[in-house]
This record gives structure tokens, C-alpha cells and sequence, in this order.
């Protein structure tokens, strides 16, 4: 029997069709996936919110991103996960202000059900199906071994560290600490703990610096911190006398890097942490749970005046697309 033509094409249509579907990575299903951040203040998270959104659109998901003013506001964090649970969120991307005090909101969101990725910083839950963010013990070895490249005879060390219930800073200070005792040429003369708010650490190290005028190096763990103390550098003219690495990347530490506060950053990836923190939040709603690593690391790298024009410097610090309004 002759078969037509237009019967052929029919059937050619409907398999390149039903090819079309099968090699699709998205299903047409839109899952709501809610972001809660440590804050909304700072560039390292509104590159985090970038690449979550930037994720969240190639995906086709619901992202709704939340966090509270400052870093230290755990409990803000908590109502902000137990709402997002009874508003209907199926995944949460989370990053912990407190490793231990998040955890209760954490572990009864999953029994609610909720898949859990933690981004940035760790919480104290097995309900975690994967951790992404940098290895902060060796952040923190960098940021050391930055200052002794660069600091030639003994390193008097102040370390401006935040939130000690933050497991990233406390996992930052002991790799910075370690590499220093290691070196056999400096000694860490002073550790403090700040608001993870520019104004308080600036204060902060400004008090520090006038307590030990000894110091001659000196470390920030995060962003607010670094800023702070580059400007109670800067406040005091001590440009010359002490060589301050801080992290991440603001417009007021790079222009500090170019005029002489600051000497040295280690710049980590936030519009990563963001994009796959989302993605993984997919993958884990669309039964690809399997592909999803235990832990992915996003890298550091440490940038100075001499690479500052380097084109992988340059896309380190200025990564994220502005947020969408």
C-alpha cells in the first residue's frame, strides 16, 4: 500500500517534536524556590541575587529572595525561613547567619518537606543536601600567605574578624592563624570581633591600631569588615605602615587597592554561589537529585595592584549583572 506524503511528514514532524521535549533540561512545572541571604546590603549579595536570578529564569522557577539588614540578625532569618515554608517554598537556598542557631528553622522546614541548599555559609543541619561556597580555611591561608609574599621581616598581625558564631570567619581566622604560626615570622598580635557593618569596623580597628601601633599587617574576613578597615587606615595615614587584605569586592576597597589603603583582596564568587545554589534547588525539585554534589567550591583567587588590570582580576571583581529591579 502507498503511503502519502503528508502522512510521512506528520510522522517526521511528531519525532523531531517528541525530540524537542526529551532534550529539554527545564519542565514546563514552575516550582517556587525562596533564597534567604545573610543580608541585602552588600555587593557580594547582590551578586549572589544576580546569578540566583540569572538561574531562576533559565530554569523557569519562582525565586523569591529575603534576608535582614545586617548580619548578625539570625532570628530574622528563622521567621523569614517558617514563613517561606507556609507560603508554599519547595526549595530553600539558605545561608546561615549563626551555624548552630539557624539550625532548629532549617531542619523543620525539611520536615516539612523543603529541599535544603546552603550557600555561603554552612548551618548546622543534615537536612543539607549540598553545601556551595568557598573552602574558607583556605581563604584564609591565602589571605596570610598574601601578606607574607608581599611583607618582607616579622609580621605584626591584627585580625578583624565578625560574628564569632559565624563558622566562615572562625574557619578563615584558624586557616590565616595557622599559616602564620607556620611561617615562623609573624606573630598574630591582636584578634577582634565586630558588626559586620563598615561604620563599627572602622571604629573597631581604629582602636586597635592606636592599642598596638606595633601592627603592621592587618586582615578582614568579609566585606563590611574590610571596608571599615580600610578607612580607619586610610582615617589615620597609615597607608605606608600597614598592609591590610581584605575580602571580596566594593568599589571602596578597589579604589583602595589603587591609592594605597588596602593591599590585597581575596575576591571570592558569589554570582556563582547564587547560580548554583538555584540551579541545585532544580535539580533537586526535578528528580535529578543524583547529580547534585555534596559540596562545590567556588573558588578564590587574590588580587593586588600588580594583577588589579588582569583580565581574570578584572572579572573577579565586577562578576554580577546589576539585579533586576
Amino acid at each position: 500500500m502507498r503511503q502519502s506524503k503528508w502522512g510521512v511528514c506528520w510522522v517526521a514532524l511528531a519525532l523531531c517534536l517528541l525530540c524537542a521535549c526529551t532534550s529539554s533540561p527545564v519542565t514546563s512545572t514552575q516550582h517556587s524556590v525562596t533564597l534567604v541571604a545573610k543580608s541585602t546590603q552588600t555587593e557580594f549579595w547582590l551578586s549572589v541575587f544576580a546569578g540566583a536570578e540569572a538561574a531562576a529564569t533559565e530554569y523557569n522557577l519562582s525565586l523569591n529572595i529575603l534576608g535582614p539588614e545586617t548580619e548578625e540578625d539570625y532570628e530574622s532569618q528563622n521567621q523569614m525561613v517558617a514563613d517561606a515554608v507556609e507560603a508554599g517554598a519547595e526549595a530553600l537556598v539558605f545561608s546561615a547567619i549563626d551555624y548552630e542557631n539557624n539550625a532548629q528553622a532549617i531542619d523543620e522546614a525539611a520536615r516539612a518537606g523543603v529541599k535544603i541548599v546552603a550557600i555561603d555559609s554552612n548551618v548546622d543541619s543534615d537536612a543539607v543536601s549540598t553545601y556551595i561556597g568557598t573552602d574558607n580555611y583556605a581563604a584564609g591561608q591565602m589571605a596570610a600567605q598574601a601578606a607574607l609574599d608581599r611583607v618582607s621581616g616579622q609580621l605584626n598581625v591584627g585580625i578583624i574578624n565578625y560574628d564569632i558564631s559565624s563558622a566562615n570567619g572562625q574557619e578563615r581566622e584558624r586557616g590565616a592563624v595557622d599559616t602564620f604560626t607556620q611561617s615562623g615570622r609573624a606573630e598574630v598580635t591582636a584578634v577582634i570581633n565586630t558588626l559586620a557593618q563598615a561604620s563599627y569596623a572602622q571604629e573597631d580597628t581604629e582602636a586597635l591600631l592606636r592599642e598596638h601601633p606595633e601592627i603592621n599587617v592587618l586582615l578582614a574576613f568579609n566585606e563590611p569588615t574590610s571596608v571599615g578597615a580600610a578607612q580607619a587606615v586610610e582615617e589615620l595615614g597609615l597607608s605606608e605602615s600597614v598592609f591590610l587584605v581584605g575580602f571580596d569586592s566594593n568599589v571602596l576597597t578597589i579604589d583602595g587597592l589603587q591609592e594605597g589603603s588596602v593591599d590585597a583582596l581575596i575576591v571570592q564568587n558569589p554570582y556563582a554561589m547564587g547560580y548554583l545554589g538555584v540551579e541545585s534547588a532544580y535539580k533537586l525539585l526535578s528528580g535529578q537529585g543524583n547529580s547534585v554534589e555534596g559540596t562545590m567550591d567556588t573558588s578564590t583567587q587574590t588580587v593586588d595592584r600588580d594583577n588589579l588590570f588582569s583580565m581574570d582580576s578584572q572579572k573577579a571583581l565586577f562578576v554580577f549583572e546589576q539585579r533586576k529591579s
